[in-house]
């Protein structure tokens, strides 16, 4: 059986380090995705839209994996990935103390061998299993290419996510680069750690913005 260690391979993309932030080129990748955005008066934690994505990602995610696993004809095995979250607003300025105005694609990569026949046959595998559910319409594979960006480890709770923010943007002053968050690029997050099991102080989290070389094009 042919093993794919993902983690291994692109742990450039998914092990930053904590004491520095650096800029980094984001290849093309492939992903299982969910679009969606949070209720009015909601928040992630208690949003049914967002469970119900996030459900059917990790569902999706399982399915694949195992099916790769056990297909009688040149077996794969890979580990599943970290979920990932792309986030936005629907107007205005992005403000982490204002969370039902949040729109978002929830995903988790996958290898590049997995087709859209495999995707369909995983969806129709869930549907038979656990029913027809609401976050299983929402659900695509497709490919994702982020380009320049400038990434750091975050540690600690999603609310103090502001100071290591700002060394971003400082990191960003200092090297010519400009911020594409809210000029078409979105805040990227990559949660290393489950806030469910986890104490607050040490969940770990990617955060990663898209950016520009100033008076230049996008990488």
């Amino acid at each position: 059986m042919k093993t794919i260690d993902l983690k291994k391979e692109l742990k450039a993309f998914y092990q930053p380090t904590a004491k520095k932030v650096e800029a980094i080129v984001v290849p093309k990748f492939k992903f299982l995705m969910a679009d969606g955005e949070i209720e009015p008066g909601m928040a992630p934690g208690n949003s049914p839209m967002f469970e119900e994505n996030m459900g059917a990602l990790y569902s999706a995610a399982y399915t694949l994996k195992f099916m790769l696993k056990l297909r009688p004809i040149d077996p794969v095995d890979y580990p599943v990935m970290a979920l990932e979250g792309l986030w936005d607003v629907r107007d205005g300025k992005f403000d982490f103390n204002i969370k039902d105005n949040w729109v978002y694609t929830v995903m988790i990569l996958v290898p590049d061998l997995i087709a859209r026949e495999e995707f369909g046959e995983a969806l129709e595998q869930m549907r038979k299993k656990k029913g027809e559910q609401p976050g299983f319409e929402r659900l695509r594979l497709e490919t994702f290419e982020e380009g320049l960006c400038v990434q750091t480890m975050h540690l600690g709770p999603y609310a103090a996510e502001l100071e290591t923010l700002e060394r971003m943007q400082a990191f960003m002053r200092e090297n010519g680069l400009r911020d594409r968050v809210g000029e078409g690029g979105k805040h990227h997050e990559i949660y290393l750690g489950d806030p469910r099991k986890a104490a607050p102080e040490k969940l770990r989290t990617v955060l990663r913005h898209p950016v520009l070389k100033q008076g230049g094009k996008d990488a």
